[in-house]
């Protein structure tokens, strides 16, 4: 992902609570590793919890007085929960702003921290999330707005749209997920957990109990042999399932945050090689880029008319800027088309799945969009 130096007042916008209607509150569940950004102040806080190991650091906790001592290698620093007072290598100093606990996690001021240990803090506005490193380590955290993801508030929204586009009135099914909801999980996930095989999609969404799925990369569903090829990259659980070296076609990624991404397809091993990628598939073409209609499907190296210029059903996965996941599906559309629907949706990235008959999307135990064939893979959401 690339990298700009702004502002934190103008990087971030405040996550939109999502309250579907058929999702309980759901007990309590550890937040998963982010920046928290106050939007009054405009400060940024990281988990304490991140800071264990990171760069040699070492972290001990004293419950009696809310103390937080932090050693690395000759420095030390004493920080009190909501207290301002403060130790830096044993004398005294005054934070700007105080240490805090929320949802069972313990946050800390990312500035004091990251002057006082060291640390060179890149600050990314698509998407939205903070690089932080020092000498050889480096680790990407989400940034989200404080008090936008509760553990209290419901995570998956499904609903049934038509979108104008042009003269012409287009139905879908759309199913919107909060990435950063501490209950949220991802996987990609081979048919039969083999390349190669096809399975139906509800198959692929029971076993892997998940909440949502939508069919994947594109595959050779057309071959009389055993073996239907996936194509493309395809990762699961950090494990590259799938090589496609040279394919230029677009590639959606995401981390053990669930920080995600879509890069062109040049750029996977780069970004594979650096250990962070715990999912991937690739499909494309690439429908937006930052929230504007980006179509470019021959530079990708597609030649089939099915995709250049003809209509048919589709499926699409879109980003937000605060770290939603937008999946859709819709019975009739081109690639102009869906790319102006998934705008409307609300999309700030988008691309292009599989479709024709490995069109589906599977959610809450039933279809939304029946595929007309087995598929080769899929991405699924668990709510765990």
């Amino acid at each position: 992902m690339k990298r700009t130096v702004i502002p934190v007042f103008l990087a971030f916008l405040a996550l939109l609570c999502l309250v579907p209607s058929g999702f309980a509150a759901a007990p309590a569940a550890a937040p998963k590793n982010v920046v928290l950004i106050d939007a009054k102040s405009g400060k940024s806080f990281v988990p304490l919890s991140f800071l264990k190991g990171f760069a040699g650091a070492s972290v001990q906790w004293t419950e009696a007085n809310k103390q937080i001592d932090i050693t690395d290698g000759e420095k030390q620093l004493t920080l009190f929960v909501g207290k301002t007072a403060a130790q830096k290598n044993g004398a005294p100093v005054t934070i700007s702003d105080a240490p805090f606990s929320e949802n069972g996690t313990t946050y800390i001021p990312l500035q004091f921290i990251s002057e006082a240990l060291g640390y060179s803090l890149e600050w990314s506005k698509n998407p939205s999330a903070v690089s932080i490193s020092r000498d050889n380590t480096n680790a990407s955290l989400p940034a989200i707005t404080r008090g936008s993801v509760t553990n209290g508030a419901a995570p998956i929204v499904s609903a049934s749209k038509t979108f104008k586009v042009g003269s012409k009135s287009i139905s879908a099914q759309m199913v919107t997920i909060s990435l950063m909801h501490p209950k949220i999980k991802l996987d990609v996930v081979l048919a039969g957990d083999t390349a190669g095989k096809v399975e139906n999609l509800s198959s692929i969404a029971k076993r892997s109990k998940a909440t949502v799925a939508i069919n994947g990369t594109f595959f050779d569903a057309y071959t009389k042999d055993s073996y239907k090829a996936p194509y493309g990259y395809i990762v699961s659980k950090g494990e590259l399932r799938m090589k496609a070296s040279g394919d230029k076609r677009t590639i959606f990624t995401y981390d053990n945050n669930l920080l995600a991404d879509l890069i062109p397809g040049a750029d996977f091993n780069e970004y594979f090689n650096q250990g962070s990628i715990q999912g991937a598939l690739q499909a494309g073409p690439r429908l937006l880029v930052d929230g504007k209609v980006s179509l470019d499907v021959k530079a990708e190296g597609f030649k089939d008319p099915k995709i250049l210029t003809g209509g048919g059903a589709r499926s699409a996965l879109g980003l937000t800027r605060d770290h939603k996941l937008i999946l859709l599906t819709t019975s009739g559309a081109t690639i102009p088309q869906l790319a102006e629907m998934m705008k409307q949706a609300g999309a700030y990235q988008a691309m292009n799945l599989d479709g024709g008959a490995s069109s589906g999307l599977y959610y809450n135990g039933k279809y939304l969009t029946t595929p007309g064939r087995q598929i080769s893979n899929a991405l699924v959401v668990k709510y765990q």
